[in-house]
């Protein structure tokens, strides 16, 4: 059975972004990334998702963002699925971010 999905709130997001331990998937659209993102985030679409799995360490801890933080939740459960070990969904998205 899967273990269900950690939500991660902005503060102890940006903790962790301070600690420099940490990889933000950023889930928008390539034009929102662009516009602006969490410093350092990965944009991860249908085109490079597989490349991202084999490449990167699945025991680092791994936090997901969306707009609002609903996508995310099935973002992170779909990284949990692949093996990621320390994964969490951030509560609000990027739009919680930016406040």
């Amino acid at each position: 059975m899967q273990e269900p999905i950690k939500i991660i709130t902005v503060t102890q997001a940006k903790e962790k972004l301070a600690d420099g331990q940490v990889v933000f998937i950023d889930v928008r659209d390539p034009d929102s990334y662009a516009a602006a993102h969490v410093p350092g985030a990965i944009q991860i679409n249908n085109t490079n998702v597989d490349a991202f799995i084999a490449s990167t360490d699945k025991s680092m801890t791994h936090i997901v963002y969306c707009y609002h933080g609903i996508t995310s939740q099935g973002g992170a459960a779909f990284f949990q699925e692949k093996g990621f070990e320390d994964v969490y969904s951030m509560e609000g998205g990027f739009c919680a971010w930016e406040d």
